[in-house]
């Protein structure tokens, strides 16, 4: 062999020497679920994994791509622009990963049909557990495997819409007649949120309030990225009143004591606005609110005509299997809030009622408020 030959078939060796090795489906599940998550300890938590591991991998994932996907900053993670652009086509690329290997396990008999489930993180916990139980109970009847994903769902319910999941539970901010086809949904009931101020603002109309007084106090409520949808929404209402109105994020996003506590002694004090958190409208009858346990020097009211709803449904695409369609109406069929009841006869009655009301419906005060 000569010199020229030797080189030709070094050159090759020499090009892909430095050349960076392919992107793995682990490295893509773990920036999926760093991205989701906003911090590094929690996705760790989600993923069952060391998270000095995870930062590796992540950071192994940045030099195989060659530019940076995500930013620390002191108030937590934040997608670069190449990190938005790789998270679409990572949930894309995993989605159909999944989705292949089920259906190459059903076509040769070793597997059951599968839902693809999303359940967002910002649901009451009453409503999630509920639903989720039902779901269970429905799929296990039918023979269905159930795959959770805690997936964040906008208000177009875009995983849905793109495949990458096969049906979830969110919020519809709008009419049924605003999704985006071919999708279908099944109302599970209106909600709305937990709304505390300040008690020296306690309106004169005890446990009620006005939407032009509640615009007038400094809101805490959000961040936006945790509910796109209903925080677009409820900004809308309140600047129908004033359109120079903002949300204040809240110093804490899991903890409804801790941001109440913030609320009352900021100065001025201000008003504290959840997420989708109890059936909307009282009992009648319930005119006052107990105050419940951490809530400091602040009073939880109701909105005057409920203005700040959003409605919890079911959402598929509607080319899924009708099998897996008819898991769906078995849960919704089951899944109903409650009506109200009648009004108990006695104060005394009246009274034990609302604290059973508000035991029953701030779940979020001993844990996620948002």
């Amino acid at each position: 062999m000569n010199q020229a030959q030797a080189e030709a078939v070094r050159r090759p060796a020499a090009a892909t020497a430095g050349a960076p090795q392919g992107v793995e489906l682990r490295h893509l599940r773990y920036f999926v679920a760093v991205a989701d998550a906003g911090a590094f300890t929690r996705a760790a938590e989600r993923l069952f994994v060391a998270q000095p591991t995870l930062s590796q991998q992540i950071r192994r994932l940045e030099q195989i791509v060659g530019t940076p996907l995500l930013q620390r900053r002191r108030e937590g993670l934040r997608l670069t622009a190449a990190g938005t652009v790789l998270l679409e086509s990572a949930r894309d690329v995993l989605s159909a990963a999944g989705h292949a290997v089920a259906q190459t396990r059903q076509a040769a008999g070793l597997g059951r049909p599968r839902l693809r489930f999303a359940l967002p993180a910002d649901l009451p916990d009453s409503l999630a557990v509920q639903t989720a139980s039902r779901l269970r109970s429905a799929a296990e009847a039918a023979q269905v495997a159930v795959t959770w994903l805690e997936t964040p769902l906008d208000g177009e319910f875009s995983p849905i819409r793109q495949r990458r999941a096969d049906a979830g539970l969110g919020w519809l901010t709008a009419s049924p007649d605003a999704l985006p086809a071919p999708m279908e949904a099944i109302s599970l009931g209106e909600f709305e949120p937990e709304v505390w101020i300040p008690s020296s603002r306690l309106p004169a109309r005890s446990g009620v309030i006005g939407l032009d007084e509640l615009v007038s106090l400094d809101i805490i409520h959000g961040p936006r990225r945790a509910s796109p949808a209903i925080y677009d929404r409820w900004l809308g209402v309140l600047r129908s009143m004033d359109p120079r109105f903002e949300f204040t994020d809240p110093p804490f996003r899991h903890s409804l004591p801790i941001v109440l506590a913030f609320a009352a002694t900021a100065s001025p004090p201000a008003a504290v606005l959840t997420g989708p958190a109890a059936i909307a409208g009282p009992p009648p009858g319930v005119t006052r609110l107990p105050r419940s346990a951490g809530a400091g020097h602040m009073a939880r009211v109701y909105v005057a005509g409920h203005p700040l709803t959003a409605t919890a449904v079911l959402v598929w695409n509607s080319d899924l299997p009708r099998a897996l369609q008819q898991i769906l109406f078995d849960t919704a069929d089951g899944a109903a809030p409650p009506k109200a009841t009648s009004p108990p006869a006695t104060p005394q009655e009246r009274r034990q009622h609302a604290a059973e009301l508000i035991s029953a419906r701030t779940p979020a005060l001993a844990g996620r408020w948002n």
